[in-house]
C-alpha cells in the first residue's frame, strides 16, 4: 500500500470482524480539490479504507503468507459524506475466507450516521518477488470470482474469455 486509509484499528476479532478508524483533516492534499469551498472525502478514498481493513482482517487468517488485493466491489451504496473533522468508522464482518480470497461485508460511519454500506472481494496472490499467477491463471480466477458479472449480467466483452 502506498497510502494507508486508516488510523488505527479499535476492535480486531481475528477471522471475524474489525472495526478501523479515519479522522478525516482538512491537512489532507485530496481534501482541497474534493470540492474547492465544500471539502468531503471522496467516496473511492472511503472505498479504499474499507478494503484496507477488510484486507487486513483476510490477511491475518492466513498470517500473511499471500497477498490480499481487492478484486470486486459487487455492491457499494453512499448515504451520506464525511467532511474535515468527522472521524470515520470502518466495520467490516468477514463472510468467507478460503485458499482464493475472501469476501467481507462492510460499513462505514461518523457516529450514527452510515456513510456506506457495501460487500468487497479479495484474491488472494502468492508472495515472491515475480509474479507466480500466468495470465489464464488469473483470467481464471477472476472468472471465478464473478468479476465481471454485474445485476445486469456478465459486463460487456467478458463473456469472450475462456475457460
Amino acid at each position: 500500500m502506498r497510502w494507508f486509509w486508516i488510523d488505527r484499528f479499535v476492535e480486531f476479532q481475528s477471522g471475524s470482524h474489525a472495526r478501523a478508524i479515519k479522522n478525516v483533516t482538512l491537512s489532507e492534499e485530496h481534501l482541497h480539490d474534493h470540492f474547492p469551498g465544500f471539502p468531503v472525502m471522496p467516496g473511492s478514498l472511503i472505498i479504499e479504507g474499507l478494503a484496507q481493513t477488510g484486507g487486513i482482517l483476510l490477511g491475518e487468517v492466513s498470517h500473511f503468507e499471500n497477498l490480499v488485493v481487492l478484486a470486486k466491489i459487487p455492491k457499494m451504496t453512499f448515504h451520506s459524506c464525511v467532511c474535515p473533522g468527522d472521524t470515520l468508522a470502518y466495520d467490516v464482518k468477514l463472510l468467507n475466507a478460503n485458499q482464493d480470497g475472501g469476501i467481507v461485508e462492510c460499513t462505514a460511519c461518523v457516529g450514527d450516521r452510515l456513510v456506506a454500506e457495501g460487500e468487497i472481494w479479495f484474491a488472494r496472490i502468492p508472495r515472491g518477488g515475480t509474479m507466480t499467477l500466468s495470465q489464464e491463471s488469473l483470467l481464471s480466477t477472476m472468472q471465478l470470482l464473478h468479476v465481471w458479472d454485474s445485476q445486469n449480467g456478465v459486463a460487456g466483452g467478458a463473456s469472450a474469455v475462456k475457460s
